[in-house]
């Protein structure tokens, strides 16, 4: 079941996370959180002028939004729908990066490591406090970032 929260263009110029809260508030007052792994999706409504090339992603607006939803919620993305592109563009809503035309999405490599290795902390300890199992979830979440993390690295910080 894939529960979305809506944006529109008011609630990102105004910083207002409200239709978050709204989705994610009673998912933790029921207890119900481990039950909604990777069902989140965003669908984004923000008014952009006739003929602007740019990806949402590159939309200093919508950045902030993100990184307030970050600062409230820094365990999201293991709510995010994985599977439909949303941690990706969680990702990219967070790190910076440039896009290609032959490669993509490019993300700033030092960047990039920094925002994976944060989330993997925060993660870690936020699914041990819910007693949910992590190692297999944190590699995943690395590798979809292109990262092979080793079962040491694990030992480390356990």
């Amino acid at each position: 079941m894939t529960i979305t929260i809506t944006l529109d263009t008011d609630y990102v110029n105004n910083l207002d996370i409200s239709p978050a809260l709204t989705v994610i508030s009673p998912l933790l007052e029921e207890g119900a959180i481990a039950s909604h792994e990777q069902q989140l999706s965003f669908e984004i409504k923000y008014a952009l002028e006739p003929g602007d090339p740019r990806e949402f992603s590159e939309i200093p607006e919508l950045r902030l939004w993100f990184v307030r939803l970050d600062a409230k919620y820094p365990w999201l993305p293991f709510l995010l729908d994985w599977k439909s592109g949303e941690f990706a563009r969680y990702t990219a809503m967070l790190v910076p990066h440039q896009f290609s035309a032959k490669e993509g999405i490019q993300y700033n490599p030092e960047a990039l490591e920094i925002f994976l290795m944060h989330k993997i902390f925060i993660l870690g300890d936020w699914l041990k406090q819910q007693g949910i199992p992590s190692q297999s979830r944190l590699k995943s979440m690395a590798q979809m970032l292109g990262y092979d993390l080793d079962d040491a690295f694990f030992e480390i910080f356990s």
